[in-house]
């Protein structure tokens, strides 16, 4: 039983292919346009049981915050309900959210953490 291989995938031109004057074909090079990655911004979310020295210590351990910043954010968490701790690519915001959810877990803290697009 005889199989023919498989079709090969079209190929994306890299260049245009056009005739010059004298009949010999010039390939201009053709720029791709990359678009930078969507950033996703990581926000801890205000509980009534999570003590607020905890929060600090995970915003500094886990998003290099000094004393003074991480503070500002606990208390901004604390007052409006959320607060952003850090703004990354997607697959780093989803590890910054992991490694906080396993820290309070680990605490016995119920603190949530989640990641959003920017702009959302």
């Amino acid at each position: 039983m005889a199989t023919s291989p498989p079709p090969k995938p079209p190929s994306i031109p890299r260049s245009t292919p056009r005739r010059d004057d004298g009949g010999t074909v010039v390939l201009e090079r053709v720029p791709l346009k990359v678009q930078p990655p969507q950033m996703h911004q990581v926000l801890m979310l205000n509980d009534d049981f999570t003590p607020m020295e905890f929060v600090v210590m995970v915003i500094q351990e886990f998003f290099a915050k000094d004393l003074e910043t991480a503070t500002q954010i606990m208390l901004k968490i604390h007052l409006d309900g959320k607060g952003v701790c850090g703004v990354y690519s997607r697959d780093v915001a989803a590890t910054k959210v992991d490694q906080v959810l396993d820290a309070a877990r680990r605490s016995g803290h119920p603190l949530q953490c989640v990641s959003e697009p920017v702009g959302f």
